[in-house]
């Protein structure tokens, strides 16, 4: 940084020879450098010998609240080397300004932190009400031409994924994870980039990595030395994903464990009504689901990959293999959704209602003459629904309004992987039942709860016990997962090293990319996430 004068509004190295002040507050100064010499930069020799002058406007730092703008008066010098190529230089002026720079080096610093944090456009609003105009396009060319600082030679690495467009795209990132800081940014999620990274750093003793056999591979490749250590956090992710999987594939126990509750409990559902046509579109939808689910399934008993499924049958790749690990129809669970165009009314609706305006068209009407803004359709349903409540009541007030709703399968993956104590009774009742109905589920979940104890402790040979119970189990595909990457999973279990670290830094790397409405190219979002404290 620049050192400058408590009392002087130019930079180090410069004296001021004349000064004014325009009408608009803005400060003119003339100045010149004070060094009486400048090295040529062909031989590196001192020069004193002036050829001739010319003038540089540069804009600098605010000083007490005006724009200073200086009128440099700088010098050609002659190099006195008789063997140098330069005959005649310009003089450079170290700690203020590059050659052919407007904006002096302070206020470049100034404006480049201001860029690094709120990027180009915003970050132009920002300079101009700081009284340090600059361009959003100057911005970001100042972002791209900064010199990205080096770094210790790394021992210890984090590397992980980082989303350009989830679930379609993803880059890595790679942190120094005794430091805590980017190393790198790579725009793809590959073997090879990885592994090319890995070989500049021939020091790297340990990579702490996530599950993906690419990671895996780029290690052995690139730090063949090195000690890989899988992940805490994404060894419990993949056991959460096979507990969901494995309720999956017992829909029709937790289908019947719901209806044992909601018979213990008295209650009886009481659907609003539906109109025949939504009815016969739900049922099409759902046999077109079955239809298609059935083809994918067909299509991987006969060897077919899923990406050739995937185009074959016209959806996703991920939808392909979610589908295949579930074993069947995929389950659909409507959320409820709250209009928050009703919200504000629905005390007055409530109120209208029981003073026998019921009505829905005359409801909309009036609640349009109160500032509503949504469409009639609303109120409608609205009425329909409060309607049908009526009903249920009116048929059955001793009872409940709704069957007992079995819990969705991530939900019930979630109970499972608890301890008893967490679960609350009701929830801990269904369980009883489920466990009655599929006990290779009771055996998945005390497995699952054994395995978290198993990944915090310190004793991997309570690993290998784990790994033979679980192998003929509804997990065994999560076991053998783990069994292909035994070494590095024990190494989570006996040392400290995870990714969380990298999982922060990531999150940074999301917010610089929306922040930047992911229209950014690779280049600008590295050199923003390398630069950025």
């Amino acid at each position: 940084m620049v050192q400058t004068s408590s009392v002087s509004p130019v930079p180090a190295g410069l004296t001021i020879v004349s000064r004014d002040e325009t009408a608009d507050g803005r400060l003119h100064l003339d100045v010149r450098p004070v060094q009486r010499s400048s090295s040529c930069p062909g031989c590196g020799r001192h020069s004193s010998g002036v050829h001739s002058h010319y003038q540089r406007h540069l804009s600098d730092l605010l000083w007490h609240g005006r724009i200073v703008a200086m009128r440099l008066t700088a010098r050609r010098f002659r190099c006195r080397t008789p063997d140098c190529k330069v005959q005649i230089f310009t003089e450079r002026l170290p700690g203020v300004a590059v050659s052919s720079a407007q904006r002096s080096d302070r206020l470049a610093q100034s404006q480049r932190a201001i860029a690094l944090v709120a990027g180009g456009e915003p970050g132009s609003r920002l300079a101009h009400r700081l009284a340090m105009p600059v361009g959003g396009d100057t911005l970001l060319r100042m972002i791209r031409t900064a010199p990205v600082p080096g770094f210790v030679a790394p021992t210890i690495v984090g590397i992980d994924d980082w989303a350009w467009r989830r679930g379609q795209r993803y880059g890595t990132i790679i942190c120094d994870l005794e430091r805590n800081r980017v190393l790198d940014l790579l725009p793809d999620r590959n073997a090879d980039s990885v592994a090319d990274w890995l070989k500049r750093w021939p020091g790297i003793k340990v990579a702490a990595r996530d599950r993906a056999g690419v990671y895996a591979q780029g290690a052995r490749r690139g730090a063949p030395g090195a000690m890989q250590v899988a992940d805490r956090w994404h060894l419990l992710s993949g056991l959460d994903e096979a507990l969901r999987q494995a309720v999956g594939r017992h829909r029709s126990a937790v289908s019947a464990a719901a209806k044992i509750m909601a018979s213990a409990q008295g209650a009886q559902a009481n659907p609003a009504p539906t109109s025949p046509g939504l009815v016969k579109l739900r049922t099409d939808r759902k046999a077109g689901r079955r239809e298609r689910c059935e083809e994918i399934c067909q299509l991987d008993k006969l060897g077919h990959p899923t990406s050739s499924i995937a185009e074959l049958v016209g959806v996703a790749q991920r939808k392909v293999q979610r589908w295949i690990a579930a074993g069947g129809e995929p389950e659909h669970v409507r959320p409820r959704i709250h209009s928050h165009l009703l919200g504000p009314f629905e005390e007055w609706l409530e109120a209208r209602w029981r003073s026998g305006h019921q009505v829905g068209q005359q409801l909309w009407r009036e609640l349009k003459e109160l500032g509503y803004k949504g469409s009639r359709n609303t109120i409608a349903r609205w009425a329909a629904k409060r309607r049908s409540r009526d009903d249920a009541q009116a048929l059955e007030p001793q009872r409940q309004r709704s069957a007992w709703k079995a819990p969705s399968r991530r939900r019930c993956a979630w109970y499972m992987g608890q301890a008893p104590d967490q679960i609350d009774a009701e929830h801990t009742l269904f369980l009883d039942h489920l466990y009655a109905q599929a006990p290779r589920l009771r055996e998945a979940a005390e497995l699952a709860v054994q395995f978290v104890t198993v990944l915090g402790g310190k004793d991997v040979t309570t690993l290998d016990k784990w790994l033979e119970q679980a192998a003929d189990s509804e997990l065994g595909s999560f076991a053998g997962g783990i069994t292909r990457d035994i070494d590095a999973v024990r190494r989570a279990i006996t040392t400290r090293w995870t990714t969380s670290p990298v999982e922060g830094q990531v999150s940074r790397v999301k917010a610089i990319k929306r922040q930047m409405y992911g229209r950014a190219n690779y280049q600008l979002l590295r050199q923003r996430v390398l630069l950025a404290a």
